[in-house]
């Protein structure tokens, strides 16, 4: 059984999707968490209402991950408001597309923004209030093994960067007895890739269970690797993809 009674966890971009699942989910295995969101105000305040449904407390802090000030912010609000901070989920990313020939500037900085630079640093703010059995946990791609599609390139080499950046932080951070893990997503049913929508078709003919992974899959993933049964688990690449990287 995992028991996340008396964590504090932060989960970044938990507002919807596999954000919000994996938000509900550490609440239901016992933890206070705190979510950021940029947009999404009444879906972030349905969460945290959901949290609280469980007994657990909830907050949600608006927050831009492309910006390094309101990273750290909201880092430290939740690090207050909770009381301290033991597991770190790095969720928020934002995912645009483009050929080489094509993309914007402007796309390759958010993307590298969001998805590179925010996760370096809402981990590097977290550090200080992790203590021994602390847990940062990123959300990744699948993609970033396996591309599909031939405008994905950027988007899918900043989840490829995701990586090595686990595997150096679990090195890093290994003596203080703090793990850090990646989970890679593969196709799952959420706004910015529905399981009914126009190329899902495509998609899950290259997996070999024939199906769409659930934002609770993900969040499953999450709480193993959170909990005390995973404290041998670290510099670990977690596939939930329905076998498409096999």
């Amino acid at each position: 059984m995992i028991d996340l009674k008396g964590k504090r966890a932060l989960v970044t971009g938990g507002s919807r999707g596999i954000g919000a699942a994996i938000a509900l989910a550490l609440a239901e295995h016992g933890a206070d968490v705190a979510l950021t969101f940029q947009n999404s105000t009444d879906r972030a305040r349905a969460v945290v209402a959901s949290i609280e449904a469980h007994g657990r407390r909830g907050i949600a802090i608006q927050a831009d991950s492309a910006d390094p000030t309101a990273i750290r912010r909201a880092v430290d609000e939740a690090a207050k408001e909770l009381g301290g901070l033991d597991i770190l989920v790095n969720n928020a990313a934002i995912a645009l597309y483009g050929a080489i020939a094509d993309i914007k500037v402007e796309d390759i900085d958010a993307l590298l923004a969001v998805n590179v630079r925010g996760t370096i640093l809402s981990t590097q703010a977290a550090l200080p209030y992790l203590g021994a059995g602390g847990r940062v946990i990123t959300i990744g791609s699948a993609g970033a093994d396996r591309i599909v599609g031939a405008t994905g390139t950027v988007y899918f080499m900043t989840k490829s960067a995701l990586q090595s950046f686990t595997r150096g932080l679990a090195q890093e951070l290994g003596p203080r007895d703090i793990t850090a893990n990646l989970i890679q997503p593969g196709s799952t049913d959420t706004e910015m890739n529905p399981a009914d929508g126009e190329y899902s078709e495509f998609q899950r003919n290259l997996i070999p269970l024939g199906r769409y992974g659930a934002p609770s899959d993900i969040a499953t993933a999450v709480t193993f690797l959170a909990s005390p049964a995973a404290r041998q688990v670290t510099g670990v690449t977690l596939n939930v993809d329905g076998g498409l990287n096999t």
